[in-house]
């Protein structure tokens, strides 16, 4: 029930809409109420017992009762019957009727259309909630989870969402104004009938709510299922080329089918539950109605009952029709059971808080003037260490590299500038600036990343280059010319307008490079951060990139990571990590002439042509 009424939060303004829907549905109760009575009276016209009709003297005075309802009704009829005779009478009785069904339905329709506004509001609302919150998360949370089980939460999930919770919001509170209607006119006509058969109704009432609860737990082996299956299809799509390399259709194949399997068995188990709730309440009805004639005939037999034999035959007519809401309202509970689970699904990503997230009365950080300062920097994972008692000074303008075996703690040190995560102790300052006082977006205004994958999006060379700026074609032009680009953009089919595809993949991997190099020379941030930049690349992309990420680093302060050490040989000073720790810095040359360290050992391997 909480799951349902926080889906339900997203419909606010309830003002918007609620008050309407409720006016619709009540009129819409009342005429199709209307339809109904009208048969006492055809039935009384048809089998000439008019001169029974309790018909008022006078036009009674207006009152919100269904005497005077009634009463009214009657005064009129009789007087025409009094005029036209008893054809007059069932003619006036058929478009009493004709009208009532028309106004019936059209107020079925404009409820029908502020639900449909209502549902569309809230799976928007709904989705934009999720896909703002998944922004927000830090790039940690996406390490533990997978991609297919997010998308599954995006796509599927909320469609269930929609199908089997705000599809049913119409019937939930329709429904029940239905049955209560119905009931309050079952029991002004007779309540002798009506307590005989709410004995019965609670018995397939109980059922009923049997069925929802398992409903519920197999709904959510299915969703989970379902999110393991897509995440088989994403890792498939995205490794192919080694499928196919290793010949491991086959394998992977299984491993698809096993989930596939699982989630159809468990879709089949939903179905046959969420399917016997219907037949189940139908029968369960017809028994009660069954019942109801036997009881109500004995007393009409016996003389014992109030009613009439029209009045009888409306009354169970009228009954009959309480089986439909009744049967729509049980089907909506067993529906509403898998469309729960994906909103809990849904809503878990959305109440997860950002680890990363600024502080109450977070500052600006100030334009980059002096140095970088790593103070006792910690880092780790866990109860696992990344990085110990990190101490470095990065001044202005100047290159820092960073070395060492792989696991040593490089790029996490890295992540830890931009507040891709924050230290577990130690200091991280700016120009004297703690970074986690001042405002993520003001820290990584002042950045730009270029890692050995190129991130880039399905859309223009152009749009990727130009990505989150407001530069001129000019401009945008003048980078890809720094980032030596603009040649093979030229020569691409529509220039600079040419789509790249999903993730750069109608480019090659140095032509991608060039292209996240010009996107940050647009930017033309003052703290650059090269990961890697060029360790995936040929001999020749690679020195084009290399030229492109000089020109690059000119007058910028620079943080470099790299595996192949030829490319940091003019850095200002390189540090070397290894396990989290500095092991070793200092310049190029003065590296290397450190008998039996690290540098020189990945040097000496590297020149031998092992890398390490």
């Amino acid at each position: 029930m909480k799951t349902y009424l926080r889906i339900l939060q997203y419909a606010r303004p309830f003002a918007d809409f609620l008050p309407l829907y409720l006016l619709y549905t009540v009129l819409g109760i009342f005429f199709g109420i209307g339809n109904l009575a009208l048969v006492i009276p055809m039935l009384n016209v048809l089998f000439e017992k008019t001169s029974t009709l309790n018909a008022p003297a006078a036009l009674p005075d207006f009152a919100l009762t269904l005497d005077y309802v009634t009463s009214t009704f009657n005064y009129y009829f009789a007087q025409v019957i009094a005029s036209y005779g008893k054809l007059g009478a069932l003619l006036f009785v058929c478009l009493v009727l004709i009208t009532s069904v028309f106004f019936s339905n059209v107020f079925r329709y404009l409820s029908l259309r502020i639900a449909a506004r209502v549902r569309s509001r809230v799976i928007r609302n709904l989705r934009r909630d999720l896909y703002h919150r998944v922004i927000q998360l830090p790039l940690g949370y996406f390490s533990t989870g997978r991609k297919g089980d997010m998308m599954s939460r995006f796509t599927n999930d909320v469609q269930e969402v929609e199908i089997s919770v705000v599809n049913t919001l119409q019937g939930v509170v329709r429904d029940p104004l239905y049955i209560v209607a119905y009931f309050v006119v079952l029991f002004y006509m007779s309540a002798k009938l009506t307590f005989f058969s709410l004995v019965l109704l609670p018995i397939s009432g109980g059922i009923i709510a049997a069925l929802a609860k398992r409903l519920r737990t197999q709904a959510k082996t299915s969703q989970g299922t379902l999110g393991s299956m897509l995440s088989v299809i994403d890792e498939t799509l995205g490794g192919l080329r080694v499928i196919k390399a290793f010949n491991a259709q086959e394998y992977i194949k299984g491993k698809f089918e096993e989930q596939n399997d699982q989630y159809a068995r468990t879709s089949r188990r939903i179905d046959n539950i969420r399917d016997l709730a219907s037949p189940f309440s139908e029968f369960a009805g017809v028994l009660v109605v069954a019942g109801l004639l036997y009881f109500g005939g004995t007393l009409i037999l016996g003389g014992n009952s109030d009613l009439a034999a029209a009045p009888f035959i409306t009354y169970i007519i009228m009954f009959s029709q309480v089986l439909t809401p009744a049967k729509s309202l049980s089907s909506s509970f067993g529906n509403i059971q898998r469309g729960l689970v994906a909103g809990e699904r849904v809503l878990s990503i959305i109440d997860t808080e950002p680890a990363i997230r600024d502080k109450p009365g977070a500052q600006l950080l100030p334009a980059f003037q002096h140095q970088i300062e790593l103070r006792n920097l910690q880092f780790s994972y866990g109860d696992t260490p990344v990085l110990q008692d990190i101490n470095l000074v990065i001044p202005k303008g100047k290159t820092v590299a960073l070395v060492g075996p792989s696991g040593g703690g490089k790029s996490t040190l890295a992540d830890l500038l931009p507040r891709f995560y924050d230290p577990t102790g130690g200091q991280l300052l700016i120009d004297g600036h703690e970074v986690r006082d001042c405002t993520i977006h003001s820290v990584r205004d002042q950045m730009g990343i270029v890692t050995q994958e190129s991130i880039l999006f399905n859309d223009t060379i152009f749009n990727n280059i130009r990505f989150n700026t407001q530069a001129t074609d000019e401009q945008v032009i003048e980078a890809a010319k720094i980032a030596n680009a603009h040649e093979f953009i030229m020569q691409s089919p529509d220039g600079y307008q040419t789509l790249i595809g999903d993730r750069g993949s109608r480019l090659s991997g140095g032509q991608r490079q060039r292209l996240s190099i010009a996107r940050a020379i647009l930017r033309n941030p003052p703290i650059l951060i090269l990961d890697e930049a060029t360790s995936a690349l040929d001999t020749e992309s690679e020195k084009l990139v290399q030229e492109a990420l000089t020109r690059l680093m000119q007058n910028r302060t620079s943080l470099v990571i790299a595996h192949r050490l030829s490319t940091i040989q003019h850095a200002d000073e390189i540090v070397v990590l290894q396990q989290g720790r500095i092991v070793e810095r200092g310049s190029h040359e003065e590296l290397l002439r450190r008998e039996g360290g690290v540098y020189q050992r990945l040097n000496t391997m590297q020149t031998n042509g092992v890398l390490p």
